[in-house]
């Protein structure tokens, strides 16, 4: 059933309520979730807001068009009315950003007209929980002009498979992160292989919460050969192209501009009642400054996924080949990594 809305919800009491309930729910792969599609018949794009977005994404500013991650923006507040809902399984604190992946046939204009509709397009099991996938659409003109799956994982036990022979450790961070002592923070979607020669660098490279992985191709059951793990071929890192010094205020400028107000990004002391150590960086800031140094063609498909939260202040390194790229932090650790696919090539 779609729900039209004449205007986008606001964020604030709708985080409030999801914080509320999150105690009380008790995910799992196979419960009931809310299956109405949320429609915002004509989303108002503030064009002062949006040049703010750009600056603190690093966009070029002064033409019309939409950079390709803003309509996430745009449909964030619906997506977290539903995940907020009491019929929603999932607890909304704890939730994990683990992946985005966008489709734009081609350039948007800031200046045209637009339908924006959300929904959840099922739940999955996870090796370590339940991941939902959350579907946006903008359509123009009644086609498909933006489209973007998220998937969000609830970390729990009795998920089966090799996650219920790991030690937890108690999360409660939000969909950019983990609490201090669970250095798994992020975790790859079901079904979702690595990229050609890409080394398994997220949640089971970390030393505390290491858990076995299968062999993958033919050499599948043997002791891997040198230069080579039981997930695969470790790929060389992609090069550096630049070193970024993040200052301690980028999450208070982007949850301004985007609305995600959430305590962890704002200040090192409300994100420490969540275990972290300093605020850290919203995960969809990370993704839009990345493909803001790269560029994207006007028809384009990105993969994204989070590894690891980017803690604020920092310094982390961009590194692009290709149409691959990655942010990567002290000792080489990849928080961010992603491919730009040209459409139709």
């Amino acid at each position: 059933m779609s729900v039209v809305l004449a205007q986008s919800p606001a964020l604030t009491p709708l985080l409030a309520r999801g914080a509320l309930l999150s105690p009380f729910k008790r995910p799992r792969p196979d419960a009931e979730f809310p299956h109405d599609r949320l429609v915002l018949a004509a989303p108002r794009i503030d064009l002062a807001r949006l040049a703010a977005y750009e600056r603190v994404c690093g966009f070029a500013t002064g033409d019309d068009a939409l950079p390709l991650t803003y309509p996430h923006v745009l449909g964030f507040p619906l997506a977290m009315r539903l995940m907020s809902r009491r019929d929603f399984p999932l607890p909304l604190l704890g939730l994990v950003h683990t992946s985005i992946d966008i489709t734009r046939p081609g350039p948007l204009l800031a200046t045209g007209e637009y339908e924006l509709a959300v929904r959840v397009e099922g739940l999955a099991p996870h090796r370590r929980g339940t991941e939902a996938t959350v579907v946006t659409e903008l359509r123009g003109g009644g086609e498909v002009v933006w489209g973007s799956r998220s998937t969000y994982l609830a970390r729990h036990r009795g998920s089966g498979g090799d996650g219920e022979k790991v030690e937890r450790t108690a999360s409660r961070a939000d969909g950019e992160g983990r609490a201090s002592g669970d250095r798994a923070p992020y975790a790859r979607g079901p079904g979702q292989p690595l990229p050609a020669g890409e080394r398994r660098r997220s949640l089971d490279d970390a030393p505390d919460a290491r858990e076995p992985l299968p062999a993958t191709g033919s050499g599948q059951g043997r002791a891997p050969s040198a230069g080579a793990t039981a997930e695969g071929p470790i790929a060389e890192p992609l090069p550096a192209v630049a070193e970024w010094q993040l200052a301690g205020d980028v999450g208070r400028r982007y949850g301004a501009v985007s609305g995600d107000r959430n305590p962890i990004h704002l200040h090192p002391l409300t994100a420490r009642l969540f275990g972290f150590p300093r605020a850290i960086a919203h995960g969809m800031w990370t993704v839009a400054r990345c493909l803001a140094a790269h560029g994207t063609p006007d028809a384009v498909r990105v993969r994204a996924e989070f590894r690891a939260p980017v803690l604020l202040p920092g310094t982390v390194t961009y590194a692009a080949e290709g149409g691959r790229f990655e942010l990567r932090g002290d000792e080489e650790r990849v928080h961010v990594s992603g491919t730009v696919t040209p459409l139709g090539s």
